[in-house]
């Protein structure tokens, strides 16, 4: 194996990780589950999505949310927010993201379910967000990166159109999503192995669901690529409300756990995020995902 000594993991439980819950978790509940990720050591945090409560009601209260924890911690993390078209990238902006994460589908079916937009509808949008992003990053996220849950496996060709269209607007980072989980790493390494050698220069992130299971196995894939970079869940939460059968992320402590035993470096506190973990599962009364939150007892 090929390992980094050193890999980031961007936290994405406050957003994808909450989402999917039907049940409406109060916003007070919502702050305290970031004000403790923020002292795990991570360097950024996806703490919500400014899409329409109809679509998400779970991120009604995504302004609200924001501007608490930049307010807190806006010194010591950068905070995240997704937003799905024009509109919702000038919202998160107002409210003061330090980055954005816009999604654009590879598949032309899930982008019309995820954003009733067609994909060259959604690059062009994303064109005009990052002639306002000032200067907070912008991240184009390519959802459906392997799999669609309508039209079956993606062609990798299709995830290099959106990074051309990206670039082409000024995207500062790529987002390669796993968005139904279903990904093996067989498919893992082919998209790598093109993109990785047609964009030397480029940092992808990895956005991985473990419906199937095959989350770490795809991680240590992609390390072996020398990808750096991944997003996890806190207590393994996740899911797309437009994707059928998607599952959680990675469970963060999972993949903290796994990349610790290899000797991979994530600058983070093991310990802290099984105490989140618990406290994810105390105040929203379900059972943990991941592996490592069943093992590991809280502490007393």
């Amino acid at each position: 194996m090929q390992l980094p000594e050193k890999v980031e993991i961007i936290e994405v439980c406050p957003r994808d990780g909450l989402q999917n819950i039907k049940t409406p978790i109060p916003t007070e509940v919502k702050i305290a589950i970031i004000d403790q990720l923020v002292d795990c050591g991570f360097n950024w945090i996806e703490a919500t999505s400014f899409v329409h409560p109809r679509a998400i009601p779970q991120m009604a209260d995504a302004a609200e949310v924001l501007t608490t924890v930049k307010a807190r911690h806006g010194s010591k993390v950068g905070f995240i927010a997704l937003a799905p078209n024009l509109f919702g990238a000038k919202r998160a902006i107002e409210a003061g993201a330090d980055a954005i994460t816009f999604v654009a589908s590879a598949s032309e079916k899930h982008n019309l379910e995820n954003t009733r937009q067609t994909i060259e509808q959604s690059i062009a949008a994303f064109a005009e967000v990052c002639k306002i992003k000032a200067d907070r990053k912008v991240r184009l996220a390519i959802a459906t990166a392997f799999d669609c849950p309508f039209a079956g496996a993606v062609a990798p060709a299709q995830v290099v159109k959106l990074i051309e269209a990206g670039l082409a607007a000024g995207a500062d980072e790529f987002l390669l999503a796993d968005t139904i989980g279903t990904a093996s790493p067989r498919q893992m390494d082919a998209l790598l192995s093109l993109v990785r050698v047609k964009y030397p220069q480029l940092s992808f992130i990895l956005h991985i669901h473990d419906t199937q299971g095959m989350g770490l196995a795809n991680v240590l894939t992609a390390l072996n690529f020398g990808v750096t970079r991944f997003e996890g869940s806190a207590f393994g939460l996740g899911g797309c409300p437009f994707a059928p059968g998607a599952a959680g992320n990675i469970a963060t402590e999972d993949l903290v756990n796994m990349l610790h035993k290899l000797g991979v470096d994530t600058g983070l506190d093991y310990e802290k995020i099984i105490q989140v973990a618990h406290f994810i599962e105390a105040k929203l009364g379900i059972l943990p995902v991941g592996h490592m939150a069943r093992v590991a007892c809280p502490q007393q």
